[in-house]
């Protein structure tokens, strides 16, 4: 595979993420959307660092730590999520908005 085909997916795993988390409602499927958006960040480093240093193992290192941050935060916002759907029936984001207070 060449780093033009990494980034090519990577941006359009990104362009896909961005326009779900501009498009919809959801709180979940705005966090999907973010999530897309992160996962072609992740993709797009790990291949320029493939192509940079094939051999170091820093790369990968940093591209797991990434994952594994990238999931506890996305088990955070879900309980977070599933916390306020079960307080106030709130799962839209303009409802959430509302309860700032």
């Amino acid at each position: 595979m060449t780093l033009e085909l990494f980034l090519l997916v990577a941006a359009a795993l990104f362009s896909v993420g961005l326009f779900g988390a501009l498009t919809q409602q959801s709180i979940v499927m705005l966090m999907m959307g973010l999530e897309l958006m992160l996962g072609g960040v992740i993709l797009a480093a790990a291949g320029v660092w493939h192509y940079i240093a094939p051999a170091a193992t820093d790369g990968q290192v940093l591209i797991v730590l990434a994952v594994t941050v990238m999931a506890v935060e996305m088990a955070v916002g879900f309980a977070i999520v599933t916390a306020l759907f079960r307080a106030r029936e709130v799962d839209v984001t303009d409802e959430a908005a509302e309860l700032k207070a």
